[in-house]
């Protein structure tokens, strides 16, 4: 008997989990799409947050009240890089993290002080893509 045979690309449930409207199944979301939602996810949760899961997340939220300087800028890559590690090594290779705190950055960069800009690289294993995804903490 042979084995089915299954798309190198495959659709996954959308984050947050909702309803289509016009087939009122769980909607879906591309492969390269919910890898995003999932960093994105993984950035804006803290640890802690979730019961069955307690270290999942990075806790960006929770640097904001940090004073911004160039140390919060690397404390801030090295989590990012740790955690994306940690849960999504199996589906993403991590190739640059870049971070910028709104009290440091260049005048007319569109951060606001008490703002950080995190902007995640990356090259998806199963499809050898190259993506990013980027998400302003305030």
């Amino acid at each position: 008997m042979s084995q089915p045979t299954f798309p190198a690309v495959r659709d996954d449930y959308a984050h947050p989990l909702h309803l289509d409207a016009g087939s009122g199944c769980f909607a879906q979301a591309s492969y390269a799409d919910h890898v995003n939602q999932l960093l994105v996810q993984l950035l804006l949760t803290t640890p802690g947050e979730r019961v069955n899961l307690p270290t999942f997340g990075c806790g960006l939220r929770q640097l904001l009240f940090a004073g911004q300087s160039d140390a919060l800028v690397a404390n801030v890559g090295i989590q990012v890089r740790q955690s994306v590690q940690a849960w999504l090594a199996d589906q993403v290779n991590l190739t640059d993290v870049t971070v910028t705190a709104g009290a440091t950055a260049p005048a007319g960069s569109g951060l606001d002080q008490g703002q950080i800009l995190v902007t995640v690289s990356y090259t998806l294993i199963e499809t050898q893509t190259p993506s990013q995804v980027t998400v302003k903490v305030s």
